[in-house]
């Protein structure tokens, strides 16, 4: 069996994939919010409660999450130093991001003081943009790798070969995956700039709302099982 009930049942079995669902109601219900805020205060007010309940519960789901960077530097941080370099810029932003999302989390929760809920949410903005930053250059240039690649056995595919036919759409799906990730990281660094320098436009509803579904969609692209 591998229908798309299958799918979906191994999709919401990782943790990236809830996260990726709950993201989804998190920043509909924001665009929500700003639809119904002057038509229908009522229903906007619950669509403001179903946006904070998701985004507090996703922080719950990424406890721990900060050491994914940390195993990922320890096990393969690139095969060269640029990419070493790189990487290590990257998932220490990324490290950041999530171990100081707990203590935002705590915060909100009223766990911990309420008032280092701006503190934490600075702090973690700040890792997180710088994360995606790096992670942006480490795919362009994994990209542009690829596209090299494809040249290269091209140029030498003298007769048909099923072989170098499955490497080139293997480089081609990989590029695809690639580009779904750029995409999901350049509409994260939006909503981290939106905390570490407020403005009209990061700041918009509609911007952050467009920005959120943007990255839990091309999440959902790259989490879906194949």
């Amino acid at each position: 069996m591998n229908d798309k009930v299958d799918k979906l049942v191994i999709f919401l079995a990782k943790r990236d994939g809830i996260d990726k669902l709950v993201k989804t109601f998190q920043y509909v219900s924001k665009l929500l919010v700003w639809h119904l805020e002057t038509s229908n205060p009522a229903a906007a007010h619950r669509a403001k409660q179903c946006e904070v309940a998701s985004g507090l519960s996703r922080k719950a789901f990424r406890t721990g999450r900060f050491l994914t960077g940390f195993n990922a530097l320890r096990r393969n941080p690139g095969p060269t130093p640029t990419y070493r370099c790189l990487s290590v810029f990257a998932n220490a932003g990324e490290m950041v991001y999530f171990f100081f999302d707990h203590f935002l989390w705590l915060s909100r929760t009223g766990v911990l003081d309420a008032n280092l809920a701006r503190r934490m949410s600075y702090i973690s903005a700040f890792g997180e943009s710088l994360g995606y930053v790096f992670f942006c250059v480490l795919e362009f240039i994994m990209i542009k790798e690829g596209i090299e690649e494809e040249r290269r056995i091209k140029r030498g595919l003298l007769s048909e070969s099923k072989e170098k036919g499955d490497e080139i759409k293997k480089i081609k799906v990989d590029r695809v995956m690639r580009l779904m990730a750029v995409s999901a990281n350049l509409a994260d660094l939006i909503i981290g700039l939106a905390d570490i320098e407020p403005n009209p436009f990061c700041n918009h509803a509609v911007t952050l709302g467009i920005s959120g579904l943007v990255s839990a969609w091309a999440g959902w692209y790259r989490n879906w099982p194949s």
